[in-house]
């Protein structure tokens, strides 16, 4: 166990981040040494944090930061199992009201001190959030060289050269597809809408989306349809003097409703909202035990664009494993079929670091995939979530290996090259395996518009469904969200909160 001790309630999502970077699989404890008076309006969760008999637990290691008042200095300690020092820093801001300096000085500080006592180097640097290559694109818009975004990606990160090309390469992309989007939507008028559907045949061992096996649920389906069309109708009327640029239908598994049940939501969004002038609509059919050939035809009948039909892998000890209860063949034939129906734009997710798997395995699952030849790829670096069975049943499957690496990364990347895919997104996760990222590849003109919009910011959206956010973005680059509840039946009683919470985010002026 590592112990993290703070004195003062601020800055600890980036410090527990990137302590988890570099301490992968091992428990951290976090708690803080504040006054009784100070104590007065701190959140419960902290209030629970300050209870300093809790220094008493056995920690490998503590990890002390101390703010001096103004935060004009933070001093970092690291102390072993005896509170022996090991080794400590001064941080001196250069500028101590500017709290992006205070936090990227503190960051680098921190990053030396673990970098030199496990002799690791991060590849994503000091960064710790889901969205590098925001901070890239910025810059990018605002008009900064590409040597200019390099310089500042090593010097203000850490960020090692490999993942600067990789990040420069996303951007450049981006960049042109957000430009046409923003021109097409009205200079920066358009938004885009997700559509939530939280039940699935099965739950898989790695996911923490919210969601409902279908079977369980079926008398829940149709007031749930109900609920999320009266949401969907009063998010046009909030929206409607702005234009729609894409739509996504995720979940969940869209695709474990009925080919009826599809139809009627399609034919509802039809009616209310303006499909016809939408540049992509994608729908997740996701799992092959829920694709039909008549629920493709429902989909292509309603000019989806875009869909997936994901493996995760080729291998199937591991489907067998995780909880995929498909076969490889089944999803061989499930993509032939959507290939023969016509469907011209087909993504493919694959994760590497799933329980047991080798780098045979991976160059297996990459083979395979090569013979399909998707459209779009996306390729994850397992993230062990707290609330998937994987984090909640890990006695039962430490004893399977769980790798990723930059080798195993580099043989996704090769794949895609073989198959005229490369990146066009990219965006990370906390308690990623090997400390990597989760990349899209595809051809030209195959880019996930939804995709790119959601990872970089560059416009709102608007969420409807059980589990869902929405994002508003402001001028000034910030963001703000609200969450729909993730119980389908609070959901279904309390539809007009969730409506009511669209309005007021999205119903006050842009700025």
């Amino acid at each position: 166990m590592i112990k993290i001790i703070l004195n003062k309630a601020d800055f600890e999502y980036d410090i527990y981040s990137l302590t988890q970077a570099f301490f992968q699989g091992e428990e951290l404890y976090l708690l803080y040494d504040i006054s009784e008076d100070e104590k007065g309006d701190l959140p419960y969760q902290v209030k629970r944090r300050t209870e300093l008999e809790n220094r008493d637990r056995k920690a490998r290691l503590t990890l002390s930061v101390s703010f001096a008042k103004n935060e004009e200095s933070i001093l970092l300690s690291l102390l072993d199992n005896e509170e022996k020092l090991i080794e400590k820093e001064l941080v001196r801001p250069a500028d101590p009201e500017d709290r992006r300096e205070i936090k990227n000085a503190m960051k680098k500080s921190l990053y030396g001190i673990f970098s030199r006592f496990t002799g690791k180097n991060l590849p994503w640097g000091t960064l710790t959030g889901i969205r590098p290559t925001k901070i890239m694109l910025k810059h990018l818009l605002s008009g900064m060289d590409e040597g200019g975004i390099r310089e500042l990606m090593k010097q203000d990160y850490l960020v090692s050269d490999q993942k600067i090309d990789l990040g420069l390469s996303v951007i450049k992309r981006e960049e042109g597809i957000i430009k046409s989007l923003h021109t097409i939507s009205g200079e920066g008028n358009g938004y885009s809408l997700y559509i939530g559907i939280p039940f699935c045949p099965t739950t898989c061992l790695y996911c923490s989306f919210p969601s409902y096996s279908i079977m369980g649920m079926k008398n829940m389906i149709e007031p749930y349809l109900d609920a999320l069309k009266k949401e969907i109708r009063s998010s046009y009327e909030l929206m409607k003097d702005r234009t729609l640029d894409t739509v996504y239908i995720g979940g969940g598994t869209p695709t474990s409703l009925s080919a009826l049940e599809l139809d009627g939501l399609f034919s509802f969004m039809e009616e209310v909202l303006p499909m016809n002038g939408i540049l992509e609509f994608t729908v997740e059919a996701g799992r092959p035990d829920s694709i039909t050939e008549e629920k493709l035809k429902v989909m292509k009948d309603h000019h989806v664009s875009r869909i997936s039909v994901n493996p995760q892998t080729m291998n199937q000890k591991t489907l067998d494993l995780i909880g995929r209860h498909h076969t490889v063949e089944q999803l061989k034939t499930c993509y032939g079929m959507a290939r023969s129906m016509g469907f011209n734009n087909i993504n493919m997710d694959l994760i590497l670091g799933l329980p047991g798997e080798t780098k045979e395995d991976v160059l297996y699952t990459f083979d395979e995939i090569k013979k399909l030849k998707p459209d779009d790829l996306t390729v994850h670096s397992l993230a062990i979530k707290t609330h998937s069975r994987l984090h909640e049943k890990w006695a039962e499957y430490e004893k399977y290996a769980i790798n990723n690496s930059s080798e195993l990364m580099d043989i996704a990347y090769k794949a895609a090259h073989d198959m005229g895919l490369s990146p066009y997104y990219l965006y990370r996760q906390k308690q990623m395996a090997g400390n990597l990222e989760n990349t899209g590849f595809a051809r030209t003109g195959a880019e996930g518009l939804y995709n790119i919009m959601i990872m970089e910011e560059q416009e709102d959206i608007v969420a409807c469904g059980a589990g869902t956010a929405c994002k508003k973005v402001f001028s000034d680059g910030h963001t703000e969200r609200c969450e729909d509840v993730k119980d389908i039946r609070t959901y279904i009683d309390r539809i007009d909160d969730m409506i009511e919470r669209k309005k007021v985010l999205f119903g006050h002026s842009q700025d």
